[in-house]
């Protein structure tokens, strides 16, 4: 069976960012998202840096953001990684769905520290929804968090999103919301 499409573009332009395919000048950014404990509090803990390192080297840095819908969130002026952001399909394989099969698009997003509390989440999250809703019929979208990850939650509801579910998961209590990808087609 072959899986649904998600997001094509290449590149996703937003007003201070630009959502893009990772380069090799990345690696530092990439190392401190999984690596750096605030960033890690709410996704799993952190991961040790060396097996950071081995996983860059293996695949290639490059190679991070290869799957349609995964991108690096970089700076427009600086092009400085910021964040990653991705728009694939929840497994049917994982807990927290709203159709009987699963495989609905799911967002998902990590910013830098250093980045945090400038609005710069809510701008990749749009632009990545709003072309996503250019390109793709009106379905449902998943943002799955852990419960205790107020801030993530926030940002959902602000984006649209309406928590419909909580399931355990990763050890913790996950919240489920959904939005319609239609809700952010530009008219």
């Amino acid at each position: 069976m072959t899986e649904p499409p998600t997001l094509s573009a290449q590149t996703v332009p937003a007003d201070r960012l630009v959502l893009r395919k990772a380069r090799d000048a990345d690696r530092d950014g990439l190392v401190e998202i999984f690596t750096d404990a605030e960033v890690r509090a709410h996704l799993g803990g952190v991961r040790p840096r060396e097996d950071v390192e081995r996983f860059l080297d293996t695949v290639g840095t490059a190679n991070t953001t290869a799957q349609p819908g995964s991108y690096v969130i970089a700076d427009r002026q600086t092009d400085q990684l910021v964040g990653i952001l991705g728009l694939g399909r929840r497994s049917a394989d994982h807990p927290g769905h709203v159709t009987p099969e699963g495989g609905e698009l799911e967002l998902s997003f990590v910013l830098r520290r250093g980045a945090w509390g400038a609005g710069l989440a809510f701008e990749a999250a749009t632009a990545a929804l709003r072309a996503a809703a250019g390109e793709l019929p009106d379905q449902p979208v998943l943002v799955v968090t852990q419960t205790a990850n107020s801030r993530a939650r926030a940002l959902a509801r602000r984006l649209g999103f309406t928590e419909v579910d909580t399931f355990q998961q990763h050890d913790a209590e996950q919240t489920l919301a959904v939005a319609a990808l239609g809700s952010f087609r530009v008219p």
